[in-house]
């Protein structure tokens, strides 16, 4: 009999005007320590985090969207007019707008003036340079920027956004232990919705339509893919091949609940599984269970990494270590700041979420990765994901 599709009981939307208080002191005070008089913010999470502004508008590269941070005072949008109602909704109170797309001046006058309004005139200006940040304006458009902005400063803010953000509060956490949840059901359905015979494009929609049955508000990343004896490509969208007697299928799931999302996978062997396959599944679920052991505030990134690469590199026929890392921050982002690397020297703190996430080669164009997501806590970590099981979950033929 299928289990329950019913979405799983909520946990409380949004946060409390408070929850942005508390991020906007703490950014403050790093800020005066660094010398930085405003913090210039152009992506989606970094002004969601700061505001509160939530909408699938990002989708649309057309408009430039821009928050600033004062050293003092609270934040100002400078965005295109058509989000002056939803950001209206934010605690933000100082919204300024343009009408936007403008073909001459989108938005670069209002946000000079507004800089030099609320931070002086020379301005030391805060923006993230560094790994896993762009910005998301034009490059012309900033180059004007500066010229308006003559005699003012930018630096580097990457360490001081990204490590306020690696560190969530409770009630981001519960959020990403609520999207977990979901993603554990709807693993658990497998057996009982996908089938031998079924096309990698069936396989992935009925794992979407379970998650969002379960209440998932998106399901905005699933990856995977199924081979014989194995798998060797986990990014690629699904095709058409249909699931065989003797396939290993990996589904690499990323749900979204209230702006937060889960990032883990699961294997399954399709009939009967191969000892060699089930033997690199016990290598990757033991190298989990080295970097669970390893997960405590004081210990770094590179130590969990070598906790994991430690147990898989004597069965790899290529180094683990090639997949670059094993292991990744989560929240906001799919992946964030910190990575699991040999030389990630980030120490883990109370509140950081993380994935684990083992794999290596075990054969010839074949792997075999595992993930889970934890919180890192004063007595250890405690699990979000429900761990996997130690003996590969087996999908079969469809009922007659």
């Amino acid at each position: 009999m299928l289990h329950s599709l019913e979405p799983l009981p909520e946990p409380k939307r949004g946060f409390a005007i408070s929850e942005f208080q508390l991020r906007l002191v703490k950014a403050q005070a790093l800020m005066a320590e660094l010398g930085l008089d405003v913090l210039l913010l152009t992506t989606e999470p970094d002004i969601r985090y700061f505001s509160g502004f939530m909408t699938q508008f990002w989708q649309s590269p057309t408009r430039p969207w821009y928050l600033l941070v004062p050293v003092d005072g609270e934040p100002v949008a400078v965005i295109p007019s058509i989000g002056a109602e939803c950001m209206g909704r934010t605690w933000v109170k100082d919204i300024r707008t343009w009408s936007s797309p403008h073909p001459e001046d989108d938005g670069v006058s209002l946000l000079a003036a507004t800089i030099t309004e609320i931070a002086g005139f020379s301005p030391v200006i805060g923006m993230l340079m560094g790994r896993e940040t762009h910005l998301r304006a034009p490059i012309n458009d900033f180059e004007v920027l500066k010229e308006k902005l003559i005699g003012s400063r930018f630096e580097d803010a990457s360490e001081l956004v990204q490590g306020l953000r690696s560190v969530k509060s409770e009630a981001e956490i519960e959020k990403i232990g609520h999207a977990a949840k979901i993603a554990s059901a709807a693993f658990d359905l497998v057996p009982e919705i996908i089938f031998e015979g079924m096309s990698e494009i069936e396989v992935f929609r009925a794992f979407k339509i379970a998650c969002l049955s379960l209440g998932a508000d998106e399901v905005s990343y699933l990856v995977g893919g199924a081979g014989r004896g194995g798998y060797g490509d986990i990014i690629s969208p699904p095709s058409s091949r249909k699931l065989q007697d003797g396939d290993v299928l990996i589904l690499d799931v990323g749900c979204i609940w209230d702006g937060y999302f889960c990032d883990f996978d699961r294997n399954f062997a399709v009939g009967p599984v191969d000892e060699k396959v089930q033997q690199a599944y016990d290598v990757t679920y033991a190298a989990t269970e080295a970097g669970l052991a390893a997960a405590k505030p004081g210990n770094t990134c590179a130590d969990l990494f070598e906790a994991m690469n430690e147990v898989m590199v004597p069965h790899a026929i290529i180094s683990s270590g090639d997949v670059g890392r094993l292991g990744h921050g989560l929240g906001m982002q799919l992946t964030e700041f910190p990575s699991h690397t040999a030389w990630d020297e980030t120490k883990l703190q109370e509140g950081m979420v993380l994935t684990l996430e083992p794999g290596f080669a075990f054969a010839e164009g074949k792997m075999m990765v595992h993930e889970e997501n934890i919180v890192i806590r004063a007595d250890g970590l405690q699990l979000l994901t429900k761990r996997a099981s130690q003996k590969m979950p087996v999908i079969g033929k469809r009922p007659s």
